[in-house]
């Protein structure tokens, strides 16, 4: 029930409003969001190299509506690249195609997102595109697999609350697909997803396992959890099937199990800090809510304080 009510303000205009005016919600906000500017996302990267963990950045500019709107996701994402590649910094680019048009136009997302995957190539930079809601998972699959005829520096997410998981795992593992495995953070119908917990992470579990038994050269596996049962069910699977270092790595989000990731990372792991910036900010700070209900007291309560 609190979980439904946190899906419902993370789309309500008015919730929006009022949060992003509140400047106790700015604050609790910068906990899990680097800043609203490239340049905090940049400075945000520049720590955690410096603490030995990789990063990707991730624009919240959601849902488009004009193709203006999608030349300025695109320059932002070539300007960051390019950040990337002036500084050396070690990190990736996570992207949602309905940045890139999806939306309203499928062959200006197709467009878009050539042109995104050319200007990361010039820097070195992988882009990721993220999963959106169940709408959209055939639509980002096959645009996924269109773009990487072309280009190597791509790869894709699978959520394993979704029930088509088990058959995309096991082609995208065939195709040496890169794949960022996470548990999911949308509401779905239950036709389409799995309802109780236990048979999202069960799922998790098993999906994580396939992929690394069955990929082919190229593939390698990102498990994106914050759970440390989880974890260590992808490092059992991953020494069963003799999986190389390099081919595996966790990732978590900014400003979440800190001390988690320095665990992997002094295992001798590689660790991905997922960092999102940008003035869009309210509907992913209300999924990381719907995640951790228990922090939904704190940000009512400061979004009706002044200062």
């Amino acid at each position: 029930m609190l979980r439904r009510l946190i899906f419902a303000l993370s789309r309500s205009r008015t919730g929006a409003r009022i949060a992003m005016h509140a400047p106790g919600v700015r604050r609790f906000s910068r906990r899990f969001v680097a800043g609203t500017t490239r340049a905090d996302a940049v400075e945000a990267v520049r720590r955690l190299n410096a603490a030995g963990l990789e990063a990707t950045v991730s624009f919240l500019g959601e849902a488009v509506t004009s193709p203006a709107e999608v030349d300025g996701a695109i320059a932002e994402f070539s300007a960051f690249a390019a950040e990337v590649r002036a500084e050396g910094l070690r990190s990736h680019l996570s992207i949602k195609l309905t940045e890139l048009g999806l939306d309203f136009d499928r062959g200006l997302a197709r467009r878009s997102l050539d042109a995104v995957l050319a200007r990361a190539a010039d820097g070195g930079t992988f882009v990721r595109i993220d999963m959106e809601d169940s709408h959209h998972t055939q639509a980002t699959l096959d645009l996924f697999r269109e773009a990487r005829a072309t280009h190597r520096n791509v790869g894709v997410v699978i959520q394993s609350s979704l029930r088509r998981s088990d058959a995309d795992v096991a082609q995208l593992a065939a195709e040496g697909a890169p794949v960022r495995l996470v548990k999911g953070a949308y509401r779905e119908p239950p036709d389409t997803a799995y309802e109780a917990k236990a048979d999202v992470d069960a799922a998790f579990v098993r999906l994580a396992d396939s992929y690394l038994a069955h990929m082919a050269e190229g593939g390698w596996l990102a498990v994106a959890t914050h759970d440390a049962r989880m974890v260590r069910a992808a490092i059992r699977s991953a020494e069963a099937h003799a999986v190389p270092r390099d081919r595996i790595e966790f990732q978590m989000l900014y400003g979440i199990r800190g001390d988690l990731q320095r665990k992997l990372r002094d295992d001798g792991y590689r660790v991905r800090v997922y960092v999102p910036y940008g003035s869009h900010w309210y509907p992913y700070l209300m999924r990381r809510l719907a995640e951790h209900p228990a922090n939904l007291w704190f940000f009512l309560r400061n979004a009706f304080r002044r200062s």
